[in-house]
């Protein structure tokens, strides 16, 4: 009796621990799990704008800093010298265009002028065309009546010097018509040319337009001697020190984006058919194995690098051995997006974390966009 009791608990005791291997073996494929997975942020690489010896370093390694934050100053007495020079040319640009502006005007008077001129001296030359036909006529009357002794000799001779002191000054105002044309083209041919020499007129030209830019740029630069944190983060392997010099366009300083913290979770190749963007998934990392973290499934890595092919030495190929009877899996790399972290949680990038996904969660298009 005592031994089929024992038989009988042993037989329950083993088919309890088969079943409970076959369920965790059930859930480990519905509900993919890997313990590679590392905590990532985005990091920021701040550079300086401009270069020069580094005057004002208000922060330390590992500082929090928030948005406009001051995070260092460059020397800014030489940006402050160029933007002066460089102010000082705007204005003397700005003073050359408005004497430009005023020869214009000038010129466009005496262009005024000289029409006004033309004018005036096609309008004798019409007068007197009518007092020559007067004169004529006269003239000619005065002749055909000398024979019938209706006229005397002397009003002949009158009228014949009235037609001829008003040809010589028809010659004069032709002279003085043609005199006043070309003091006219040369007034027109003077304002092209101020009008070239300045240039467009307003905001548009090109002298001024050119002042202002280097003018802004002077600007500019002394603005970057004074760099900002762009947004909320820590301030990480800060290497720098007071006189130290910045270079442009180098980084020289690391952000670490409070807010854009995720892990990064690689599964087997095997186990990674079954996981879509919007699946629930467990975080659990390895600083609090107490406190898992709910997360989502952001996206899934579409390729990983590979060495062999790659090119190496003498440009031959990299291959590696491999055991024939041994086939690695290679790991996939998972998004995972956090969900609410516990405020004691303190997140630091690169650190170890476990992933479980369930595959049955909801998987949306929501997810994947």
């Amino acid at each position: 009796m005592k031994a089929s009791l024992k038989k009988l608990t042993t037989s329950i005791l083993v088919l309890t621990a088969v079943a409970f291997v076959f369920f965790k073996y059930r859930e480990y494929i519905q509900n993919p799990w890997t313990r590679d997975g590392q905590v990532r942020a985005e990091i920021i690489q701040l550079t300086s704008r401009v270069s020069g010896p580094i005057v004002s370093l208000p922060i330390k390694d590992n500082q929090f800093v928030k948005a406009g934050d001051v995070l260092f100053v460059i020397d800014p007495r030489t940006f402050e010298a160029s933007y002066e020079q460089a102010k000082a040319s705007f204005e003397r640009t700005r003073d050359t265009y408005e004497a430009g502006v005023r020869q214009v005007e000038v010129a466009q008077a005496q262009v005024e002028a000289a029409r006004a001129s033309v004018l005036q001296a096609a309008s004798k030359v019409r007068q007197l065309d009518s007092v020559i036909e007067k004169n004529k006529a006269e003239y000619l009357r005065q002749q055909e009546l000398l024979p019938q002794q209706a006229t005397s000799l002397k009003a002949v001779e009158r009228t014949k010097a009235s037609y001829e002191v008003s040809m010589e000054e028809h010659k004069g105002a032709v002279a003085a018509l043609a005199q006043s044309k070309a003091a006219l083209g040369k007034a027109e041919a003077s304002l092209a040319e101020v009008q070239a020499n300045l240039g467009q007129l307003g905001d548009a030209n090109a002298g001024i337009r050119a002042a202002r830019a280097a003018l802004r740029q002077a600007e500019l630069n002394l603005e970057f001697t004074t760099v900002k944190a762009p947004l909320d983060g820590y301030v990480t392997n800060l290497n720098l020190r007071l006189g130290s010099h910045a270079v442009a366009n180098q980084p020289i300083l690391a952000l670490l984006d409070v807010n854009s913290y995720w892990v990064q979770g690689f599964f087997k190749e095997t186990l990674v058919g079954d996981i879509q963007a919007g699946n629930e998934a467990i975080v659990t990392l390895m600083t609090y194995p107490d406190q898992p973290i709910k997360g989502t499934v952001d996206s899934i890595g579409w390729g990983i690098s590979q060495q062999n092919g790659s090119t190496g030495f003498e440009l031959l190929p990299n291959v590696s051995p491999t055991f024939e009877w041994i086939r690695l899996a290679q790991r996939v790399p998972v998004r995972i997006r956090l969900g609410e972290v516990p405020d004691n949680i303190q997140l630091r990038v690169g650190t170890t974390a476990s992933v479980l996904v369930r595959t049955r969660s909801a998987g949306t298009a929501e997810g994947e966009q």
